[in-house]
């Protein structure tokens, strides 16, 4: 009697954990309806909420999450010597929202890797908190992974920012495809938003005898379709070894976003357990939410069967109208000649197609275009309507900035004004962006000594244009390579306290440009043993042990001018200095290039970095801690530094 009594009791408990995990030898299955009192492993942002839901990120910008299974798991087959992997079957919940409606960073993955321990050298944005620059496309990596994107990383070859991608060991996958689902009534292809705020589920099977993995993707109250949205044909015991470990993976970009997984289930030989959707927690509304597909449906159609028809030919030609429409006001009047009419901006992007999309930044997406009048190639803009000064004078300061002539300054053509939404218009550079060229593949540079110093010279005077000879002191605020024509974060130490910036804030971020653009680095390089440093530590590093020749890009191959180099490097010392008074004009920067001023005696206590950890009273440990790379995605454009 006391035996019949005991296991409904032991049940109860493991589904007020939200939990049943069943181990009978090698046969191993686990199933969360919900995560509260999981014993998951969670490290960086991921989180067990209060209602249970699993956050792997917070919407912190520029962070990684992972939630791994404490228990690593049998892979191996072992009635054949483990030769081959068995078979195994995951389903899961889950759900992204984005602060915006049409962009968000970066997804969310399920994983398996011989380690749980691999993660730790990850990068965050693009790289899903998976892999690196460094061992992305390693064999020795052993991770599979399902990827739920939804940015469109060039790099990886990504078919658009949302998608679905089989990985093996590289984000370059070894399959994608758009999100969605095929019905199994219609045998129809339905696509799906993977930032809907809506919470979808999503299966990864694989055959052990076909070596052949399916997944399948349907929104949450359907059940799973019969036919995968995905498949691909690998022996995965190339890849997994005979213990591994399950999990999440997810990282955030330059947008705020929350990655949230709501269930899970596992087996091995056999389908995933079903996940009750009754049981699982909600996902939250912190940000909007989307507008009902339904009602854009219905509205029409009850429209049309209460007017006649005359009135229903007046609606489609007023919807047609509200295509095109625009916020114009009286004082707009004074900047005609800078405004572009929003038809025209639509018909030259085609529509803002994702064919044409050049970059997505933190405040919207860049499209290439083509004027159907005059032929002229620009670049377009899409950045929120928000501004905490008056729209006037903000409009006038765009249409200010759109006088500035300069040889090395991309020039502003003018603006549109919609609601909710500022379209800037810009010339189109043919030949992107300067990083592109210095850390290209291959031995040999794409760019040589001179046009290396040329470009340095041709932004300081660019610089000196804002600092100095325009009308008024223009701040750039984001001078590095990818800027160079594309721009991103980068920001001087005192920045991050102060949060103003200056002619000085500009001039740091030149100085570990010019350190960009001699050593052909990145400003947080990868050593050796995969390790981040600074790249001005590097250079100051050499310049202590008078091998400061030895940072020159190495692609270059020696052709170059010994002493010149020296200056550039020292002057980009000397700018990035970590105090602003210690840093020179751009007058004077220019002048020491072109030999007409010696450089300064160069102090090494007060060049280095590592001097900034004894300021953490100051609010520069934030700063070092989140040192942002140069090239990576887009910020605003407020003017865009080029070398023509």
């Amino acid at each position: 009697m006391p035996k019949k009594k005991l296991l409904p009791f032991v049940c109860f408990l493991l589904v007020g954990l939200n939990l049943v995990a069943l181990t009978a030898g090698d046969d191993h299955q686990l199933m969360y309806s919900g995560f509260a009192g999981s014993n998951l492993i969670l490290d960086g942002a991921a989180t067990v909420t209060a209602s249970g839901l699993l956050e792997l990120t917070n919407g912190t910008l520029r962070l990684k999450g992972h939630a791994i299974y404490p228990t690593p798991l049998r892979f191996r087959d072992a009635s054949n010597g483990g030769a081959t992997t068995r078979s195994f079957s995951t389903s899961f919940v889950f759900g992204i929202l984005s602060a915006y409606p049409d962009v968000s960073a970066n997804g969310i993955a399920f994983f398996v890797a011989a380690s749980k321990d691999i993660f730790s050298g990850a990068m965050a944005a693009q790289y899903l908190g998976l892999l690196n620059g460094t061992n992305n496309g390693n064999a020795t990596n052993r991770v599979f992974a399902v990827e739920l994107d939804t940015m469109q990383n060039n790099e990886f070859g990504d078919i658009s920012d949302n998608h679905v991608g089989i990985d093996i060991n590289s984000l370059i996958s070894a399959n994608s495809t758009n999100a969605g689902y095929y019905g199994d009534g219609d045998g129809e292809f339905h696509s799906l938003t993977l930032i809907s705020h809506e919470a979808m589920q999503a299966w990864v099977d694989y055959n052990s005898e076909t070596k052949k993995i399916n997944v399948t993707l349907a929104p949450l109250k359907m059940g799973k379709p019969a036919r995968p949205l995905l498949s691909a044909t690998h022996d995965l015991s190339t890849v997994i070894p005979d213990m591994a470990y399950i999990g999440f993976s997810s990282s955030t970009g330059l947008v705020n976003s929350r990655h949230y997984v709501l269930g899970w289930s596992f087996a091995m030989d056999g389908p995933a357990p079903d996940i009750d959707i009754a049981k699982l927690p909600k996902l939250p509304r912190e940000f909007p939410k989307p507008r009902s597909k339904v009602m854009e449906i219905i509205l029409p159609i009850v429209t049309a069967a209460v007017v006649l028809f005359v009135g229903t030919v007046l609606v489609l030609l007023r919807r047609r109208q509200l295509r095109y429409t625009e916020l114009r006001e009286d004082w707009e009047v004074d900047f005609g000649p800078h405004r572009f009419s929003y038809k025209d901006l639509f018909r030259a992007t085609e529509g803002f197609k994702n064919k044409n999309l050049l970059g997505v930044g933190g405040f919207g997406k860049v499209y290439k275009g083509v004027l159907s009048v005059s032929k002229c190639e620009i670049a377009v803009k899409r950045v929120s309507h928000n501004s905490k000064q008056g729209m006037k004078e903000f409009v006038a300061e765009i249409v200010s900035i759109g006088r500035m002539q300069h040889p090395n300054l991309v020039q502003l053509l003018g603006y549109c004004r919609r609601k909710g939404e500022l379209l800037l218009v810009y010339e189109y550079m043919s030949n992107g962006s300067l990083d592109k060229f210095l850390y290209c593949q291959g031995e040999k540079a794409t760019l040589n000594w001179i046009q290396r110093l040329g470009i340095i010279k041709g932004i300081a005077s660019g610089l000196i244009y804002l600092h100095e000879e325009w009308e008024k002191v223009v701040v750039h605020r984001d001078i590095k390579a990818s800027n160079v024509l594309l721009d991103s974060r980068y920001l001087a130490p005192e920045l991050g306290r102060t949060s103003k910036a200056t002619t000085s804030t500009d001039i740091f971020a030149f100085g570990v440009f010019v350190l960009e653009v001699i050593c052909g680095q990145k400003p947080i390089m990868q050593d050796s043993e995969d390790n981040q440093l600074m790249l001005v530590d590097w250079v100051v590093e050499h310049w202590n042990r008078t091998s400061l020749t030895d940072t020159v890009d190495a692609k270059l191959q020696g052709d170059y001018n010994v002493d010149e180099a020296c200056i550039a490097l020292k002057v980009g010392l000397l700018c990035s200095h970590p105090f602003p008074e210690a840093r020179p004009s751009m007058r004077q920067v220019l002048q020491y290039l072109n030999g007409e001023l010696a450089v300064p005696e160069l102090v090494p206590a007060h060049l280095s970095f590592q001097m900034l950890t004894l300021m953490q009273n100051e609010g520069f440990d934030s700063y070092i801690l989140s040192y942002p790379s140069s090239v990576e995605s887009m910020q605003s454009i407020s003017s865009l530094v080029k070398e023509r």
